[in-house]
């Protein structure tokens, strides 16, 4: 059989020099993990993985085999450990040319989530990034949520309540009021004199967990939507919107508000050695975005 050329292998660099990262961007592959009570869940994620480049006069890296090495994940459990493999055999695919990995997992994952009130439930995907870098034999993980809640404006909720004691005002002028007329007249359509704005909010947290294990990702959601307080909802009856509205109107809060809570609750997080959170309040009333960004270490500079 007639050999086949290798220009990889075969031919030397016209410009010889050492390159941080080669690899390639936005490959297919399913992962499995453990979500809500060590169900496994099947996802389909997008892949970036990289090697480093350190031999100078090398062509360029072995593309394949990295491809190959990745394919061997659909087949396991995407852990902190087996991550680390993965890493170790993109390293040793390269023969001598890598001493350096890097790959990044983006997917969906899809949680289960029950009603306020109801027996209804439904399922709801949220944004995660695995991010975990092999550099010097020592592995270094992050991870990337981002998950959807509603807000109330506290400066609005003010005003409309300015306005309806006006309107209630104005309506009963005489001192003494009838319970049944007063009850009447809010329920009518007259009695919705103002409203307060609110809006669809994210929070995207970047964890890094060092040599920690990984937390359960779906703990760690629920974890931060109850801090939050009013995370957006699947499946509802009358009943669970009802609940949503009083939730709202017992937790108005700028978006200087929810980052400080969940600031403050990374911060009692063992395994967080690190983190950076992005809090975006998309307005109703403004057509722009009332944000906050902050990160623990702020003398390494992060990429907003």
């Amino acid at each position: 059989m007639r050999a086949m050329p290798d220009v990889t292998s075969d031919v030397n660099a016209e410009m010889p020099s050492t390159l941080q990262w080669v690899g390639m961007e936005e490959i297919a592959v399913p992962i499995t993990m453990k979500v809500q009570g060590n169900q496994l869940q099947t996802i389909t994620a997008r892949s970036n993985v990289y090697v480093s480049l350190k031999e100078p006069s090398a062509k360029g890296i072995h593309m394949s085999r990295v491809h190959l090495v990745l394919n061997q994940l659909a087949d396991l459990e995407c852990t902190r450990e087996n991550i680390n493999t993965t890493l170790d055999n993109m390293i040793g695919s390269q023969e001598g040319i890598s001493e350096e990995a890097r790959i990044e997992l983006s997917f969906d994952l899809l949680l289960k989530k029950s009603a306020l009130l109801s027996h209804e439930s439904g399922y709801q995907s949220y944004p995660v990034v695995i991010k975990a870098v092999k550099i010097n034999g020592q592995l270094s993980c992050e991870l990337k949520v981002t998950i959807p809640y509603s807000s109330t404006c506290p400066c609005s909720a003010s005003l409309a309540r300015q306005l309806y004691a006006d309107a209630i005002s104005e309506r009963f002028s005489e001192t003494t009021i009838s319970k049944s007329d007063l009850l009447e007249w809010v329920q009518s359509q007259a009695g919705s004199v103002a409203t307060p704005h609110s809006q669809r909010s994210y929070a995207t947290v970047r964890i890094s967990v060092g040599n920690e294990n990984w937390p359960d990702l779906s703990s760690l959601i629920f974890q931060l939507e109850e801090v939050i307080g009013t995370p957006v909802q699947t499946a509802v009856k009358r009943n669970d919107e009802q609940e949503f509205a009083r939730l709202n109107a017992s937790n108005l809060m700028f978006c200087e508000d929810a980052a400080r809570r969940i600031k403050q609750s990374l911060e009692r997080m063992s395994f967080v050695k690190d983190y950076w959170l992005k809090v975006d309040h998309q307005e109703s009333l403004h057509a722009h975005n009332a944000v906050v960004i902050d990160q623990k270490f702020t003398g390494t500079e992060r990429d907003i």
